[in-house]
C-alpha cells in the first residue's frame, strides 16, 4: 500500500535484508538484486527513485535482527522506523504456516516444531534452506517484541519509531496507513486502494514437492519440464503454474490447535505484560489475555 503512493519508492525486492547482517546468508545461484551482499548492490535496488522520493526497505528480519538496528542508523540517522507487532500466539502459528510453504519447515505440527526449537539450535532437524540460517526456526524468540523494540529505541529518537499493533490495522486499514503517512510525511490524502496480501495458507506438501520438481527441473520429473517449455508458451507457463499452485498446492489453513494456543498465551503472558507497560498501552484486553 505504501509502495502505491506517488511519494515513495519500494524497490521490487521487497525484503533485501541488508541491514540484517547476522542473518543474511546468500543463496546459491541468486543473482544481487534478490540477495544484495554489498552497499552498492543495495544502493543499485534504489536506482529508479526519483530524487523527491522516500525510500523504503520492507524487510521483516530486522525486527529480530542483533544487528539491524545499529547498522541502519549508521547509514541513514533520519530513518523511520515502523514496527508493526501481533498477538504472539496468533503470530508464531502464521509464521510457522508461512516456514512451511517457502520450505524453510518440514514439521507440520506448531506444537512439535517449538518443542525441537532446542534440538535446531544445535543444528538437528533443519531443512535444507534453515540448515545455515537454523535462527530461522527458532519461534519464541521471534516474539520478544521487547527486547526488539529496546534495540530501535537504542539507537533512534523516540518520534522516529512508530510502534503499530497488527490489530489495529486490520479494525481500521485505511486509518491506519494514513496515520503511517502522516508518520513518514507525505500526502495523506491521495486514493488509498486496500491491499489483502500474505494471506494464511496450508501448503499440500505432496502436490507441492510434485510441482516444485517440476518446476525446477529436479529428479524424474525434469522431462515434463522440458516438455512443458516445449510446447507451452513462456507467459501462459506461467499464469498455468500460478493459478495451479494457487489452487492445488496452497488450500485454506487447518484451524488452529485451540488447547496448544492457550499453552502459548500463557508462555507469553510475561511478554505482553512488559510490552503493555513498555508502550503504555492495554494489550492484556485487546489480546484477550485477561483470562489466561
Amino acid at each position: 500500500m505504501l509502495k502505491a503512493h506517488p511519494q515513495i519508492y519500494m524497490p521490487d525486492v521487497k525484503e533485501p535484508q541488508f541491514f540484517a547482517s547476522d542473518l543474511r546468508v546468500p543463496i546459491p545461484g541468486s543473482s544481487p538484486r534478490a540477495a544484495p551482499m554489498t552497499h552498492e548492490q543495495y544502493l543499485a535496488l534504489y536506482a529508479p527513485a526519483r530524487p523527491e522520493q522516500l525510500v523504503g526497505d520492507a524487510s521483516t528480519r530486522y525486527i529480530w535482527s542483533a544487528t539491524a538496528a545499529r547498522r541502519i542508523a549508521e547509514a541513514q540517522p533520519a530513518a523511520r522506523i515502523i514496527a508493526l507487532l501481533r498477538e504472539p500466539a496468533s503470530f508464531l502459528r502464521s509464521l510457522h504456516l508461512q516456514l512451511l510453504q517457502n520450505r524453510s519447515e518440514r514439521e507440520p505440527s506448531l506444537r512439535r516444531a517449538i518443542a525441537l526449537e532446542a534440538d535446531r539450535r544445535e543444528g538437528r532437524e533443519l531443512t535444507k534452506l534453515a540448515a545455515s540460517q537454523p535462527q530461522l526456526l527458532m519461534y519464541c524468540e521471534r516474539a520478544r517484541y521487547v527486547d526488539q523494540l529496546r534495540r530501535y529505541h537504542a539507537v533512534f529518537p523516540r518520534e522516529q519509531v512508530l510502534v503499530l499493533v497488527y490489530e489495529d490495522f486490520r479494525a481500521a486499514n485505511e486509518q491506519t496507513v494514513r496515520g503511517v503517512q502522516r508518520f513518514l510525511g507525505v500526502d495523506d490524502s491521495a486514493p488509498l486502494q486496500v491491499v489483502e496480501a500474505n494471506e494464511t495458507v496450508r501448503r499440500r506438501v505432496g502436490i507441492d514437492e510434485a510441482m516444485f520438481a517440476v518446476t525446477y527441473g529436479r529428479g524424474s520429473l525434469a522431462s515434463v519440464k522440458q516438455a512443458i517449455k516445449l510446447l507451452t508458451p513462456r507467459a501462459v507457463r506461467r499464469g498455468a503454474f500460478k493459478a495451479l499452485q494457487q489452487g492445488v498446492v496452497f488450500g485454506e489453513p487447518e484451524p488452529p490447535d485451540e488447547e496448544f494456543m492457550r499453552e502459548l498465551r500463557r508462555r507469553f503472558k510475561p511478554e505482553v505484560e512488559a510490552l503493555s507497560e513498555y508502550l503504555g498501552r492495554d494489550l492484556f484486553a485487546l489480546w484477550g489475555y485477561q483470562s489466561v
